[in-house]
């Protein structure tokens, strides 16, 4: 983490989580209004206030760097606010932000990871900026202003006097000693000018001047606006961080005489302080206020007031309705989700002991079943803490599929669905690389270059890139599928037999292999290195991390129609509810999600394909049985159907009956990936997930119901 100001260091974490939520919104608002070719005011304001709370809050914190990148781009926003014409023809402010955007990221991740963080130099992106205000202004005397530093709202305004009877001063003292009052009164400054009509404010220079902290102090935090706001306004204020004191302000003679109540009138200041907060911030007001207010002569700014004795600003109830919300470290939630953990680990050791065999126990079973329903509740809560919707990574996409919609000349649509599947965090976290890389390929390989070649096989001018995901069985399936020219898989054959990528004959690799050839280390068909592709990595690096979150990818394709990347990966990766079965000595764990039906069967319900395969009939449909003492090469006495037990599982529509020797019971399971000493064995491929610690201390391997399938 980056060095930061003596004290600043715990807002850190929260500036980098707030500022990057802000700027995706940035970039979801304009590629909305790009695509539909409308920017409306609500569109308009919305950049504006994320510029100004970006701006204020890396003041805050130091990062001058980013408060200038930010004032530069609110300045192109406050043109375009100010005279909506301007946004006939305005091309070159989207590229403009987008950049800006992109710089904000970049330095965001190195504030987070580099602890020596000094910051980077803007100069040129701000200069882009300047020009980019300019272009909009087309005025000198503007343009001058902006290169001189002015900000456009500064030069617009006069003195902070109330300048007719229908405006007001409020003025506000911060906290004894809570040090840097210019950027809280900045902050606040920016609180207000979001629901308010801001006409003035003094100083005028609190964004970038320390010193005009000793004013505030001295004199307090001036701002002018419509009489009307102030009710709302002071209640802004009052819920304000380290607001100690604050009144409104007309002119000196109802100053002095708001002071001489005040003094003469303690038992009514006093009795202030035990009214509900609606009486006490009326009563905080100088009995001024219900005069008639009257512009006063023209001056620098209102002459300073003694600093009012009142009880303190108190913050809002927690009876106030608003929703509470905070933010938690990830690290602390998978501390907890590691407690639970083994909580149920721990508790089938209890439940599970062999020295209770055979004894009649009736409380203790009263107690177990009561301990079970509660580790569900605990598990189930903090399960839903860690989900989080696939709204995220998706949206990041449109920004992927934009600029290289540009840079490749290509025309095509995204289209998302299911965005609000909900999976773990840190499977969240995992998936962006992956999701982009995939993207990239559908756009540059996938969708044809030529637009005569769609037409020709009966396909619109417009690609399409589908972004789709689905629950399934206790996983989500995530799909980017592309409607291009499909794999070649005579020339990605070719390309793999000639980076000695094959293990067997060329002649001995189905469709669906060479296909899934594209994702093998160091292959790649592209013949020249663009921005895009052509070095070699990427597809391999896509399944290297999706395996690490505990999925898989596959391929599909048909030439000509397109290509479809198909991810499977759990809901979560930690706890399971699961049916145990045994075959031979060895413990299976079956995700209890894709279980349909376990039964018994006699040998004469076997019937048999054309290929001599068993098969059992249920319902009128007919469904493959897979013997996992084959699979598996376990030795075993249970080999008649009719002592065995098949148990019936689906998975993305597909079904199949895994016979084993007999059931044991469900089990809620803690899944632990297996050592990495194993993972040349490729064991997922094998239908095989993990693994899990029994109650007796033996191993339990949880079976993989969608590998299992696509196996058979």
């Amino acid at each position: 983490m980056a060095k930061v100001e003596a004290g600043m260091e715990g807002m850190v974490d929260m500036y980098l989580f707030e500022t990057t939520t802000l700027i995706d919104q940035l970039d979801e608002i304009l590629l909305r209004t790009e695509q539909a070719n409308e920017f409306t005011d609500d569109d308009i304001n919305e950049v504006f206030r994320i510029m100004h709370t970006v701006k204020g809050s890396s003041a805050m914190m130091g990062f001058e760097n980013l408060q200038k990148l930010a004032h530069k781009g609110e300045d192109m926003f406050f043109i375009i606010r100010e005279d909506p014409s301007k946004m006939k023809d305005i091309g070159f402010v989207y590229d403009l932000v987008f950049q800006m955007s992109d710089l904000f990221k970049a330095e965001i991740e190195e504030i987070r990871s580099n602890p020596d963080y000094e910051g980077t130099d803007f100069s040129e992106m701000i200069a882009k900026l300047e020009n980019g205000a300019k272009m909009l202004q087309g005025e000198l005397e503007e343009a001058e202003a902006a290169e001189a530093g002015e900000h456009p709202a500064a030069a617009k305004s006069g003195g902070v006097e109330a300048a007719n009877e229908n405006q007001s001063v409020i003025r506000v003292y911060f906290d004894q000693d809570c040090k840097m009052e210019n950027l809280r009164a900045f902050l606040l400054l920016n609180r207000l000018k979001e629901s308010f009509d801001v006409i003035d404010w003094f100083p005028k220079d609190v964004e970038n001047n320390s010193e005009s902290s000793a004013t505030i102090q001295e004199d307090g935090f001036l701002v002018t606006l419509n009489k009307a706001d102030v009710d709302e306004a002071l209640k802004v204020v009052e819920q304000s961080l380290n607001v100690d004191t604050y009144e409104i302000v007309t002119d000196e003679k109802e100053e002095s005489e708001s002071a001489a109540q005040q003094k003469a009138a303690p038992a009514a200041e006093q009795s202030a302080q035990s009214a509900p907060k609606e009486e006490k911030t009326a009563q905080a007001k100088p009995a001024a206020e219900t005069k008639k207010e009257t512009a006063p002569a023209k001056k620098e700014a209102p002459a300073p007031a003694k600093k009012p004795e009142r009880a303190p600003v108190q913050q809002a109830s927690s009876n106030s309705g608003k929703q509470s919300l905070i933010s938690v470290n990830l690290q602390k939630l998978d501390q907890l989700h590691d407690i639970v953990g083994e909580i149920i680990t721990t508790e089938s050791m209890v439940i599970s002991n062999p020295e209770l065999d055979g004894l009649k126990l009736e409380s203790f079973q009263k107690a177990a079943r009561e301990l079970r329903k509660l580790t569900d509740e605990l598990q189930d809560s903090v399960m839903s803490i860690r989900m989080v919707p696939l709204i995220g990574p998706f949206q990041k996409m449109h920004r992927i599929v934009r600029d290289m919609k540009q840079k490749l000349g290509k025309n095509v649509e995204l289209v998302i669905e299911g965005e609000d599947t909900e999976v773990d965090k840190s499977i969240v976290d995992n998936l962006n690389d992956p999701l982009m890389h995939l993207v990239r390929n559908c756009m540059d390989h996938g969708i044809e270059e030529d637009v005569s070649e769609r037409i020709e096989h009966g396909k619109p001018e417009k690609g399409t890139i589908r972004l789709s995901a689905t629950s399934s069985a206790g996983e989500v399936i995530i799909t980017v599928a592309d409607d291009g020219g499909g794999i070649d898989t005579d020339r990605v054959l070719q390309k793999a037999e000639e980076a000695g990528l094959l293990t067997k004959p060329a002649s001995e690799y189905s469709e669906r292999e060479i296909n899934n050839m594209i994702m093998l280390p160091g292959f790649s068909t592209n013949t020249e290195v663009t921005e895009y592709s052509g070095r070699g990595v990427g597809m391999d690096v896509v399944k290297k991390n999706i395996e690490k979150s505990g999925g898989s990818i596959f391929v599909e394709s048909k030439r000509y129609e397109g290509s479809s990347f198909i991810i499977k990966i759990p809901l979560t990766l930690a706890i399971i509810a699961g049916m145990e079965v045994r075959v031979g000595d060895v413990i299976f764990t079956v995700p209890t999600s894709a279980i349909k039906q376990s039964f018994k069967i006699t040998n004469n319900q076997i019937i048999y394909d054309t290929q001599g395969n068993e098969m059992i009939m249920l319902r009128g449909e007919c469904y493959p049985i897979l013997k996992l003492y084959q699979k598996y090469n376990l030795e075993t006495e249970t080999t008649d159907f009719e002592q065995g037990i098949l148990i019936l599982v689906e998975a993305d529509g597909k079904k199949v009956c895994l016979f084993a020797d007999k059931l044991i019971g469900e089990q809620q399971v803690v899944v632990k990936p297996f050592p990495s000493y194993l993972s040349r064995y490729n064991l997922k491929a094998e239908g095989l997930s993990g693994c899990s610690i029994m109650g007796d201390g033996s191993i339990s391997l949880i079976i993989d119901v969608n590998n299992v399938i696509d196996k058979q």
